[in-house]
């Protein structure tokens, strides 16, 4: 529904010319469409979406021709490096991008991308669960799905965010080097899988759709996902994080190595860390915001909102997920034999 509202709004057309176009591959429902309808009629480039559900589908699509097809990416902070180092990202003007410099500390110069030379934060958040709160109780442990599962749930189709949960909930770093400790947490999702009560994998809202449908009671989500459900359908769904803890995750604006449109891309780059742009995209996808620049104008109820700015507590219990170089391939290795099984 949001895509068909996207492709309405800015008036897409598949033959328009390659100068004047602004062409984003984006996830999904994670852009609000008067922002591109804003661009367009400050700038005047249309604006071309495609959509994807995991950085897995975003990297495929770009080593098969996609890096010469689209001007803005937003990758996980995890996969930044890969994708620098297959070379499949060109490095940021910043004299293009003023704006820069609204970003918060904690996202300027990120251990991913020193000096941000080829990302810019977008917005982060945190994994967790959303649930059919008039079916079953809050989730206060990922028990509910690791341990004895009791009603019909979904795993998130992510192999990082997925196994850095059955970890949290294990009592290890999501960002352990020990193939021992990610051997246990590949165990925990296999014995998930066998439960009568596992539904699949599903990868961006898959999840979140499925619950709000009814045919799961729980589902491993991100949290702006969840909450936009749960204003959407009240007295029905909400988020929790469990007591163990979870992942966060920040998603950067990149550009393709062969962006047709370079010249866009900084500009919408640029364009989106402007304060109340930045502000209008989280009020819209229910994620924080980390332009420190855009706080001001961010709804007060959501400020509040510890399902989007979780509390100095809960941020004790929250890991960012982190680029282990050579030993990412323990969790690749093991995510192959989790979802192969």
């Amino acid at each position: 529904m949001r895509k068909a509202l996207v492709l309405l709004a800015v008036g897409l057309a598949l033959g328009l010319a390659q100068k004047g176009e602004l062409r984003l591959f984006i996830w999904s429902e994670y852009i609000d469409p008067a922002i591109l309808e804003a661009f367009t009629q400050k700038f005047g480039y249309k604006v071309r979406v495609d959509l994807y559900e995991s950085n897995e589908e975003l990297i495929a699509k770009l080593q098969a021709g996609g890096v010469g097809q689209y001007d803005v990416i937003f990758p996980s902070d995890f996969y930044v490096p890969s994708l620098i180092h297959l070379k499949l990202v060109r490095p940021l003007d910043h004299a293009q991008i003023p704006n820069l410099k609204n970003l918060d500390e904690k996202f300027k110069s990120p251990p991913f991308d020193p000096g941000n030379r080829y990302s810019a934060a977008y917005q982060w958040g945190t994994t967790g669960l959303i649930y059919r709160k008039d079916r079953v109780p809050e989730p206060t442990s990922w028990a509910v799905l690791f341990k004895e599962p009791k009603a019909p749930f979904i795993l998130m189709d992510s192999p990082r965010e997925m196994l850095g949960n059955a970890l949290k909930y294990l009592g290890y770093s999501v960002n352990t080097k020990d193939p021992k400790e990610v051997q246990q947490a590949g165990q925990l999702l296999l014995q998930a899988k066998r439960s009568r009560y596992f539904l699949g994998f599903e990868g961006g809202v898959g999840g979140k759709n499925r619950v709000v449908a009814g045919a799961a009671a729980y589902a491993v989500v991100y949290n702006g996902d969840a909450v936009r459900a749960a204003e959407e359908n009240p007295g029905k769904v909400a988020f929790a994080i469990p007591k163990e803890g979870a992942t966060l995750w920040v998603d950067s604006m990149m550009i393709p190595a062969r962006a047709p449109n370079p010249e866009a891309a900084h500009r919408f780059i640029n364009f989106i860390l402007e304060p109340r742009v930045g502000a209008q995209l989280s009020n819209y996808n229910r994620y924080a915001t980390p332009n420190r620049a855009a706080l001001p104008y961010i709804r007060p109820e959501d400020r509040k909102n510890p399902a989007i700015y979780p509390s100095p507590e809960a941020m004790k219990r929250l890991e960012f997920i982190l680029d282990l170089g050579k030993d990412n391939r323990i969790y690749d290795e093991v995510w192959s034999a989790v979802k192969s099984r």
